[in-house]
């Protein structure tokens, strides 16, 4: 994949003063409007960026106060009756660093702005409903950054391989997901839907890692490895989820994960790309400015 042209000091550069490309990357990442192989994506590629581990940690550090000047516009637009806001959607096999990608890329933003919502298996409640039911309930406010950090695609990657619902079912959900999505982008959402693509070597690596240190105990699920047993299946699940829910409304991005340095950066790069795509100013005051003034003067 394109790993672009210019040098890292460049590229660093770029992005400190605000000149980079700014709509490159998403659109290097975008997966096309046709059939999809993972196989021919690299996982260890770093499409739009040209440096190594330290460059892409200087490179996202030179991100955070634009992001993070960005997201308070939108925030603050709310309260002026802006109804627009984004939502960043996570998905990706086990291992593939949905929560260091919130904790290094999202962990810019203001907490006060950000909607967390990691969805795990449905309650018997929510077995009640809807598959989408619990998920409608999730969507960022006006002003919020929302990130699913697993969403409603579980019900059509593992209800697929596990066959938690019949085939006819799974059909009628992607439909159902298109629909969804684009009710929400008419509503004024932007959605961003990463997927983070990792190699089966480098899963087996990360995995392996757990077991050997204590700190990451917490983190292994003997499960992880019954699932890893079924990495065709997913990776044809993911597959069929990446071309039939690839809409303009909610296009999916392609996010080579095996690095997590650039992870993190290309996914902050393209909320950043995201957020300045909707022209945020601040908003005006509703109030006499010089009136003000004197008051709080006379106190």
């Amino acid at each position: 994949m394109d790993r672009g042209a210019c040098s890292t000091r460049s590229t660093i550069h770029a992005e400190q003063m605000g000149k980079s490309d700014k709509a490159s990357l998403t659109r290097r990442l975008r997966v096309p409007r046709s059939k999809v192989r993972l196989a021919d994506y690299d996982t260890s590629a770093t499409p739009g960026f040209s440096g190594i581990k330290s460059d892409g940690d200087g490179a996202l550090r030179a991100l955070a106060s634009t992001l993070a000047d960005l997201q308070e516009r939108l925030y603050a637009n709310a309260k002026a009756g802006d109804s627009r806001s984004l939502l960043l959607v996570l998905q990706g096999m086990d291992t593939s660093g949905k929560v260091g990608t919130v904790r290094s890329a999202v962990g810019i933003f203001d907490p006060q702005g950000v909607q967390l919502k990691s969805f795990k298996a449905p309650t018997p409640v929510e077995r009640k409903h809807d598959f989408l039911w619990r998920i409608e309930k999730e969507v960022p406010a006006a002003g919020m950054v929302g990130i699913f950090d697993r969403s409603h695609y579980e019900d059509v990657l593992i209800a697929r391989v596990r066959k938690l619902a019949p085939a006819k079912e799974i059909e009628r959900r992607y439909r159902a997901i298109n629909e969804f999505e684009a009710r929400l982008a008419a509503s004024g959402t932007v959605i961003v839907k990463c997927m983070l693509h990792i190699s089966a070597a480098e899963q087996r690596k990360r995995l392996r890692a757990r077991p050997d240190d204590p700190t990451k105990h917490w983190k292994f699920n003997p499960g992880d490895i019954d699932e890893r047993a079924l990495w065709s299946d997913y990776r044809r699940a993911y597959e069929l989820a990446l071309e039939r829910c690839n809409t303009d409304a909610a296009p999916w991005l392609v996010v080579p994960s095996d690095k997590k340095w650039y992870r993190n950066w290309a996914v902050a790069r393209v909320l950043l790309e995201a957020l300045e795509a909707l022209g945020l100013a601040w908003p005006k005051g509703t109030f006499e400015v010089d009136e003000q003034k004197q008051r709080l003067a006379a106190t």
